[in-house]
């Protein structure tokens, strides 16, 4: 049995189906009625999926533009008849109002929502296509804000009335007031759906910002001050930023945050900056910190900047020109560079331009009192080296204190003003043993090379190699058989040798030494110079120091730790117990002041192992000095201190003096070391060589002024006809 194949049933249809009469007017009314019940909340007459079928038909059939049409004038009727009975609220509760037009506008777009939903063929086809309104882009959704729009443009009372109030909520919140916040974002929003924020309402809002900040930021700033208005500024911000965050437009941060700042900070630049002073007098970093932060919105770093260097060139000035607290120069001022590092690194981010201005501004303060601050920076490094580990309390707290006198070192034009203190006071220490440790002492001498180069620090460090030198030398002398043959027994004697060039100049005292110590001083110098022949030695007795033993009735016996001078003096009384004051200046043969300074340390200082008649601080001529047999102390080793070791007015005058005759061969070197390498030279270009190359400040005239000495002792000369040009005379 042959298998049968199956054949498919094809109709041809010649004839379309021809639509039921009045198919679309009939469509149409079933859909109104479907719209109509959607925005009056009711059951639609039929299934949403029979009112989609029902729309896809008409659109099918092209009539999209009719369909477009009638669903349009459906919308219109129904904004109109919904903003109609808002219209009879406007001027009473403004509160009402805004919760009433609130539900019409989210009840009106869930309604809208679900007719897009039913007629979206005609939204997604034929809309999608030709546009809305006059082929604007958008859908039915946007065709029904529009709409929506349009009704609010057409009452005006009612546009007004609610844009007014919502102005009220956000000022009513800025004065304290609790505000529906939901509300708000949801009116706002509306607004921005409709077009109207922009348009209407941001210009209101920023008007009646500037209105409302210019009064309270004046009212602030009147009562709190810059510091607590700054911090009242950051609230505000902070408010305003949270209310563009919760109801506001996003768009609205920008022209807000623009307004903000020009009426608040902008405004009062010049307030917030002139109460810095008060902000660092009072050490509130925070306060500092919010300026710099706020400031910067409104890019016034530039005045906050000036106000800083004002601060500090005031507060460097009152330490600096304040000559009754000298003493405390140095520390008060390492103290206010601290602070401002402090702040610069908490409150101003590290801000380069603060760092350059703050060293700037002490520079220039600093070196308004010229020499002193050079001084008093020498004078704290010989303080600290001399009390070391024990007085800063740790060796990292000395490393610490010898960087910040370092930084405070840079900033003193008059660096050789530095030196010729540095050196005088390192000088005693090395000669009467004060020094607290030889690491730190090295350390400064390092770091001074490293700031300012080998020559600064090449008479410094002769020093330091003098007394190495003298270590190894009295050695050598004290195994020499003609000193051990020459040099009084028991007498343990050690002498530095030093090179005049490096040390400080010191005047030669002269005094009739007790006889032990004029055997000592000449074996040694026999010694030395059999070996070094051609040399010349000069003793400065005020820088000897001795260690001699004292009986005492009552304290039995004691090492006495005294100057050479005072030992000197202290000797004449083993062969009498009472000396008159002439007769220990003919005995010692010392100068009237030195001798009256010596006997002052012995009769009427702390240790007084001298007695004085008549009783006083100070010593006449008539004096009368006696052995104080009375004379008691607790430890075994007492030192005497001599006041011919402290400074005096007449020693400072005498260094800066000295400082000064150097300046002048130091400018007259340079003079000569430029013209020497350039041959020729203008008169500003070699003041500008001069003023790069001198390590001190000096003015124009002073360079003039040697430049026509060395003119005079002709080695330099006038070019012929051009009187600022100069010539090098070989």
């Amino acid at each position: 049995m042959s298998a049968q194949m199956k054949k498919k049933l094809v109709i041809k249809l010649n004839v379309k189906p021809a639509l039921p009469p009045n198919f679309e007017e009939q469509t149409w009314l079933k859909l109104r009625e479907a719209v109509q019940a959607v925005f009056r909340s009711l059951p639609t007459p039929a299934s949403l999926e029979e009112l989609y079928r029902a729309v896809e038909d008409l659109v099918v059939q092209k009539w999209s533009p009719q369909l477009y049409q009638r669903l349009k004038d459906e919308c219109d009727a129904h904004v109109a008849t919904q903003l109609s009975g808002l219209d009879a609220k406007v001027g009473e509760d403004a509160t009402e109002l805004i919760q009433s037009i609130d539900v019409c506008w989210q009840s009106f777009c869930a309604h809208l929502s679900l007719v897009r939903a039913i007629f979206l063929s005609l939204d997604r086809g034929w809309v999608l296509e030709h546009g809305g309104e006059n082929g604007a882009p958008g859908g039915l959704f946007e065709m029904g804000v529009g709409l929506f729009r349009q009704g609010v443009d057409a009452r005006p009372a009612l546009k007004q009335a609610v844009l007014q109030r919502l102005l009220g909520m956000i000022a009513a919140e800025r004065a304290g007031e609790a505000v529906p916040r939901p509300l708000l974002r949801s009116l706002l929003g509306m607004l921005s759906q409709l077009g109207l924020y922009a348009v209407e309402f941001q210009p209101r809002l920023l008007e009646e910002t500037r209105v409302h900040y210019t009064a309270a930021a004046q009212r602030s700033i009147d009562e709190e001050g810059a510091a607590g208005y700054l911090a009242t500024c950051e609230r505000w911000l902070r408010e305003e930023g949270d209310r563009v965050a919760s109801y506001l437009d996003a768009a609205s941060m920008r022209p807000l945050t623009r307004t903000l700042d020009e009426v608040l900070l902008q405004a009062h630049v010049e307030r917030i900056v002139g109460g810095l002073a008060t902000m660092m007098d009072n050490e509130k970093n925070e306060d500092v910190a919010r300026a710099y932060t706020l400031l910067g919105r409104v890019s016034a770093h530039d005045a906050l900047r000036t106000a800083w260097t004002a601060y500090i060139t005031a507060a460097t000035s009152a330490i600096v020109s304040d000559a009754s607290r000298d003493a405390e120069m140095v520390q008060r001022l390492l103290d206010l560079r601290k602070r401002l590092s402090g702040t610069v690194a908490a409150a101003l981010g590290g801000d380069e331009s603060f760092v350059r201005a703050t060293r700037a501004a002490m520079e220039a303060a600093i070196n308004r009192r010229q020499n002193r601050p050079a001084e008093m920076v020498a004078k704290y490094l010989d303080g600290l080296l001399r009390s070391g580990a024990k007085g800063a309390g740790s060796e990292e707290r000395v490393e610490e204190e010898l960087h910040g006198a370092l930084a405070l070192f840079r900033l003193i034009q008059g660096k050789d003003v530095f030196e010729a203190f540095y050196k005088r006071d390192l000088a005693r220490r090395l000669l009467l043993g004060r020094s607290a440790s030889q690491d730190a002492e090295l350390r400064m001498l390092g770091l001074l090379r490293e700031e300012c180069g080998a020559q600064f620090t090449s008479k410094l460090e002769g020093m330091f190699k003098d007394i190495e030198v003298s270590r190894d030398l009295m050695a050598a002398v004290r195994g020499a058989p003609e000193f051990q043959g020459a040099a009084p027994s028991g007498l343990d004697m050690s002498v530095s040798v030093l090179t005049s060039g490096f040390w400080p100049s010191y005047p030669v005292v002269d005094a009739v030494l007790p006889g032990a110590l004029q055997q000592g001083q000449e074996a040694f110098r026999q010694v030395y110079l059999a070996k070094h022949n051609g040399r010349n030695l000069t003793w400065h007795n005020t820088l000897g120091s001795c260690i001699i033993k004292a009986k005492f009735p009552k304290a039995g016996t004691k090492e006495l730790q005294v100057s050479l001078m005072q030992c000197t003096v202290l000797m004449l009384f083993n062969d009498a117990d009472e000396l008159s004051y002439g007769q220990i200046k003919a005995g010692t043969g010392i100068e009237e002041k030195e001798l009256k300074r010596t006997l002052q340390s012995l009769a009427c200082g702390q240790v007084r192992v001298l007695s004085k008649e008549p009783k006083g601080k100070d010593v006449g001529d008539a004096d009368v000095f006696r052995y104080n047999e009375k004379f008691e102390h607790k430890m075994f080793r007492i030192k005497i201190n001599s006041i011919q070791a402290k400074e005096t007015p007449e020693e400072n005058q005498k260094t800066n003096e000295q400082v000064l005759a150097d300046r002048v061969y130091a400018i007259d070197a340079a003079i000569v070391r430029v013209m020497k390498a350039r041959k020729q030279l203008s008169h500003k270009l070699l003041i500008g060589e001069l003023l790069q190359q001198l390590r001190f400040h000096v003015q124009p005239s002073d360079l003039k002024r040697r430049i026509e000495s060395l003119i005079e002792r002709e080695y330099l000369e006038r070019a012929e006809g051009e009187t600022n040009m100069y010539l090098y005379r070989a």
